[in-house]
């Protein structure tokens, strides 16, 4: 009896710590760069700038080369991946603004994930960047109505542009910071701070004790940083939007100020990722947590820093704003120590409505009816013969005329700009991953079916529309 009693306590403490106070649901945490490259990592292809806690995580985990953003820009990709619906289904269409902020807010009755995980007993937070909704007329759109237990960071995402505040949000209170940013000289010709509080810095020490606080519940972790996004305004009047504590390692390099901005913001978001899983190592936590790490949509070049030297695109075509690869192919990477294989790499094309699916069925709850993700877990589990795969892939851009490009089976890309009769350029990635040859004449059964799609691949909504119909009589709107 004393024996028996004996190896069953021996056994127990065998246990990993996941069975031992914690939930059998696996925590999932999403952290999100803004603005960041495909091949701004070394894991995908970075020469120059040093990310060794993203490429461990790599190496560790499961790195997808093929992975898209919901968009690219900001708001529409955040709005895809809350929503789990693709670009021309889900509420948020574009950069709205300040001009227009009640078109940039989510709306009461939006399925997001984080509801969908909230009702399965989750605790859930937002950390960072959020700009889909926002005080006074965009109210609807606030974190906490729509699945979020805990709010901390930047409603709007033009606040957001300056990584120094002077306040930040908690829940729906602001949160004075001593930041006082002041002319170095009269000209103008650089800033001294009083009191430095960078934003990600307190984004990331606020993330860790979300983790701390809640490790004996599940919980989502939406951790969504601001680097290495540019600070609009200070690039305008200084020509330098690379706005950072330090330059870091990059800090003797014979490089302009701009360059070894752009290169330190990304090696101090790789040390917080490095700091993150170290925490979820320490707390015993690892291997009962998903963590994603991804960009919101591709690389910027307005920090006025040196696209070439970084070569943040890599292989594909354009940047934010492009509806070319290089605007919304991420890197996408899934770190899961005893669930995802280390050191793999995988093809499956996958996108943000995809997060939705994912998450619901790892939490064991129902996933919405109106989605158009399809959920990782076969792939992410090992079971990449099990995983399904999407037909057709949708994007929409509103800025400069009416853009849409949809990809095909995994390999035919069609975009069209000029309204909805205009003709399909098509692409074939396969052959061609730069998307430098239009082969619609080669191909003209592909280009007619992909144009068949665009034109049912949307729904009208209101605050959008103008922009769709300037387009197809051939104007432009911004």
């Amino acid at each position: 009896m004393i024996k028996n009693t004996l190896l069953c306590l021996l056994s127990l403490l065998a246990l990993p710590a996941v069975a031992i106070g914690q939930s059998t649901k696996p925590n999932l945490i999403w952290i999100m760069a803004d603005d960041l490259g495909y091949a701004d990592l070394g894991c995908y292809g970075q020469k120059v700038i040093t990310t060794p806690n993203l490429d461990r995580m790599a190496a560790e985990g499961m790195r997808f080369t093929h992975f898209y953003a919901g968009a690219t820009v900001c708001a529409p990709s955040r709005s895809v991946l809350m929503t789990g619906l693709h670009h021309g289904h889900t509420r948020i269409r574009g950069n709205a603004g300040q001009q227009n902020p009640a078109a940039q807010a989510l709306k009461e009755g939006d399925v997001t994930v984080a509801g969908v995980l909230q009702k399965a007993g989750y605790k859930t937070a937002l950390i960072g960047k959020w700009g889909l909704g926002n005080v006074g007329a965009a109210e609807s759109g606030l974190p906490r109505r729509h699945g979020f237990d805990y709010f901390y960071g930047y409603l709007s995402q033009h606040h957001a542009h300056n990584h120094f505040p002077d306040y930040l949000w908690r829940n729906e209170s602001k949160e004075p910071l001593s930041n006082i940013i002041v002319p170095i000289d009269e000209d103008g010709a650089g800033y001294a701070m009083e009191a430095v509080h960078f934003a990600d810095d307190l984004f990331t020490d606020d993330a860790l004790k979300f983790v701390t606080d809640n490790k004996d519940a599940p919980f989502f972790l939406y951790w969504s940083m601001v680097i290495p996004h540019a600070n609009n305004e200070r690039a305008r009047e200084l020509g330098d939007g690379a706005h950072v504590p330090d330059y870091g390692p990059y800090a003797d390099k014979d490089w302009p100020n701009p360059d070894k901005g752009q290169a330190a913001m990304i090696t101090r978001m790789d040390s917080y990722v490095g700091r993150m899983m170290r925490h979820l190592d320490e707390l015993g936590l690892a291997q009962n947590t998903l963590v994603i790490f991804t960009s919101d949509n591709g690389p910027h070049n307005e920090s006025k820093h040196d696209l070439e030297r970084f070569d943040p695109n890599g292989p594909y075509t354009g940047i934010k704003r492009s509806l070319t690869d290089g605007g919304i192919r991420v890197p996408f990477i899934a770190w899961w120590p005893g669930k995802v294989k280390p050191g793999s790499e995988s093809a499956h094309v996958g996108y943000f409505p995809d997060w939705l699916p994912t998450a619901a069925e790892l939490a064991g709850a129902p996933t919405p009816e109106k989605t158009d993700g399809i959920s990782l877990v076969p792939v992410l589990t090992g079971k990449a013969e099990e995983q399904p795969k999407h037909e057709f892939l949708y994007w929409e851009f509103h800025e400069g005329g009416f853009k849409q490009a949809a990809l095909y089976q995994g390999r035919w890309k069609g975009i069209r700009q000029g309204g909805p009769d205009a003709p399909v350029q098509l692409f074939d990635q396969q052959n061609d991953i730069a998307e430098q040859t239009n082969v619609a004449a080669e191909h003209p059964q592909i280009a007619e079916k992909i144009s068949a799609y665009l034109k049912t691949a949307r729904t009208p909504l209101p605050e959008w529309e103008p922009v769709w119909k300037a387009a197809g009589k051939g104007k432009k709107k911004g």
